[in-house]
């Protein structure tokens, strides 16, 4: 059992009057992870709202009704909350009405969920998000030796559970998450008119990271326009496949103001979306999928830890750039990834120069355990 670092933070939140909710992408280890909480607590009622027969329960629900489902339980987890209709409603009812009862609610779909239990949950829940599992969880695991080792192992399959848990059967797991993501969840959409478009738009952002991208010149590799461009990777992102990096700027003259970044939250779905499982040495990706592997594993560090920081890349027209930003107690922190530890790198000038005083730091094969384990 790999212990998650949401573990205990959870289990504090529990009887303090609001709903838990936890998000995530299908297979990150949700309902694992609040089986392991629960799994020493009695009277826990768990309903599972991929199950027909839990979506009729809370077809109309009244407070007696609910109280009547729940009965002696003082726990009540909602697994898969998102299937429910109107589960912003019911999941505000039970909050409110049957406060002897810590309700948890899980989902696999930010766009489905999140969307529906913001408004009404305001001020009622405590929000989680759980990603694929994190190089710091796997340090714990089974120690810093060894999770050091595995690391280009880590950059082309990634941290999914069941992915870390079954040497062997990478490329087969990936294969069943991403079509489970495309199909299951992402495809079903129906703001989604052509899931063919998603597909090759998916395809295109995967060969881009660490680069700028381009609604513009996405729309014409796709065919879309961009507003459906703009529109599927703002899905995308709510779906946890990506996420996005924005430029930094004060309004130098030379800075660009409107940039974007894309990665993906998982190396391992990136390469399954490109069908690259090639060793590292044998990549001529690496430099991207090292940069993807470091943001992505920094995403969680600060997530996982409740600090509050701006993330972006700062780049120029005339071509000078830093890989990444982090804005934090008033303060700005510079990165710039390379894979060799031989291969060198300055601040540039213009940036030093309209921005002096900011800390900047090479990040290599080997120092990355600093910037993905500490501030």
């Amino acid at each position: 059992m790999i212990k998650r670092h949401l573990e205990s933070k959870i289990e504090k939140d529990f009887f303090k009057g609001k709903a838990i909710i936890l998000l995530g992408a299908r297979q990150v280890g949700k309902t694992t992870l609040m089986k392991e909480i629960c799994k020493n607590k009695d009277e826990v009622l768990w309903l599972d709202a991929d199950d027909p027969d839990t979506q009729l329960l809370f077809e109309k629900p009244t407070s007696t009704r609910l109280r009547t489902i729940i009965g002696s339980h003082k726990i009540l987890v909602v697994d898969e909350a998102q299937r429910i209709k109107d589960i912003s409603i019911k999941l505000k009812l039970i909050n409110d009405q049957i406060k002897d009862v810590q309700l948890v609610a899980t989902g696999s779909s930010s766009f489905e969920l999140a969307n529906q239990i913001n408004e009404p949950l305001t001020g009622r829940k405590w929000e989680y998000q759980l990603y694929p599992i994190s190089y710091s969880e796997m340090v714990s695991h089974h120690g810093l030796l060894e999770e050091m080792r595995m690391v280009p192992h880590r950059m082309v399959y990634g941290y999914y559970p069941e992915v870390v848990t079954n040497i062997g059967n990478e490329k087969r797991l990936l294969k069943e998450i991403y079509n489970s993501y495309l199909y299951k969840d992402l495809l079903k959409f129906d703001q989604i008119k052509k899931p063919e478009k998603v597909i090759k738009l998916l395809q295109a952002l995967a060969f881009q990271i660490g680069n700028e991208v381009s609604y513009h010149e996405l729309s014409k590799t796709v065919g879309i326009d961009n507003q459906t461009v703009e529109k599927y990777i703002d899905i995308l992102e709510k779906a946890y496949i990506i996420f996005r990096l924005t430029a930094f700027s004060r309004n130098a003259r030379k800075e660009i103001v409107k940039g974007r970044k894309i990665y993906f939250v998982d190396n391992g779905i990136r390469n399954a979306v490109i069908a690259n499982f090639k060793l590292p040495e044998l990549r001529q990706d690496i430099g991207a999928l090292w940069e993807n592997y470091l943001v992505s594993e920094r995403f969680k560090f600060l997530n996982y830890n409740d600090v509050w920081a701006n993330s972006y890349f700062w780049r120029t027209y005339d071509q000078q750039e830093i890989d990444y930003l982090e804005e934090r107690e008033g303060k700005l922190f510079t990165y710039e990834f390379k894979w060799s530890p031989k291969q060198k790198a300055r601040l540039p000038k213009s940036f030093s120069n309209a921005y002096p005083g900011n800390p900047f730091k090479v990040i290599n094969q080997g120092n990355f355990e600093e910037f993905i384990m500490k501030l």
